[in-house]
């Protein structure tokens, strides 16, 4: 039954939700308002994206060795595929906010009572797969560009694949394959899980409204990957510390992205 709930939804249905066109103006009010979620209660944002920081430092010092360095590149763009699940609590805040409900921090954490949890979960689960799999196509394109032997050190690693034409056509192929990783997330995910705690319609269906609402709006979407892959690059420049600001400002907007981007329900109800 949780399986079926999963599939389609609460009531047994499989639900399409109106896609909206929106333009670039529209993605600009949408970061204007996440900002503005995130100026309401700052501490409180701060204190729920430590986990993000935190978890790529780590994933830093775990990848210092040499024998896992050619994974360190791939382990720091490839987590950005998981960044939706992190932003999760995010969205409930902004939900909550708009509705004029008290937004405090610990309300991000009954988004564990949502009925819509199994449906999340298995979105979560599809994005960690995704991840997996992007590690394991970038160690195999290092593995077919490298002799591993040879990997001394991180300076010998660094200057074959900055200065030679063997780490030109890593760099090529890799970041070939995290581009197709990231439409791929992007468009499976652009409105997912603000759709799922907004509505409890099924993983499918969700999944499928963030197809349309890409295929519908193929340039602000592209332009909204753009925007997030440049602000996480910015967040990480200081030891990652500034993805504990860049995450929320991103979380609470792309709630209001999926308000764009999704008719409501109701038509004559304010979302």
């Amino acid at each position: 039954m949780a399986a079926f709930h999963v599939m389609a939804g609460a009531k047994g249905e499989f639900t399409r939700p109106e896609v909206r066109k929106i333009g670039i103006a529209d993605l600009m009010d949408a970061l204007r308002s996440g900002l503005d979620d995130f100026r309401e209660k700052p501490s409180h944002y701060v204190f729920l994206c430590l986990m993000y920081p935190i978890a790529g430092i780590f994933l830093v010092m775990w990848s210092s060795g040499a024998d896992l360095l050619p994974l360190l590149y791939p382990l720091m763009s490839g987590f950005a595929l998981i960044g939706p699940i992190a932003a999760i609590g995010l969205y409930e805040i902004s939900r909550r906010r708009e509705q004029g409900l008290d937004s405090s921090w610990h309300h991000a954490l009954e988004v564990r009572h949502s009925p819509a949890l199994p449906s999340i979960v298995a979105v979560g689960l599809m994005l960690l797969v995704l991840f997996v799999a992007w590690l394991i196509v970038a160690q195999l394109i290092y593995a077919m560009t490298f002799d591993e032997a040879g990997l001394t050190s991180i300076s010998t690693f660094l200057s074959d694949v900055l200065t030679t034409p063997r780490g030109f056509s890593l760099m090529l192929w890799g970041n070939l394959a995290g581009f197709i990783f990231a439409i791929i997330v992007l468009a499976t995910t652009v409105v997912t899980f603000p759709l799922l705690l907004d509505r409890d319609i099924g993983a499918v269906a969700a999944i499928d409204a963030s197809i349309r609402a890409t295929l519908a709006n193929p340039g602000p979407v592209a332009l909204w990957g753009l925007i997030v892959a440049a602000l996480l690059v910015v967040g990480t420049i200081p030891i990652f510390a500034g993805l504990a600001v860049v995450m929320p400002i991103l979380g609470h907007s792309t709630w209001h992205l999926y308000r764009k981007l999704i008719a409501p329900a109701y038509p004559n109800r304010t979302p």
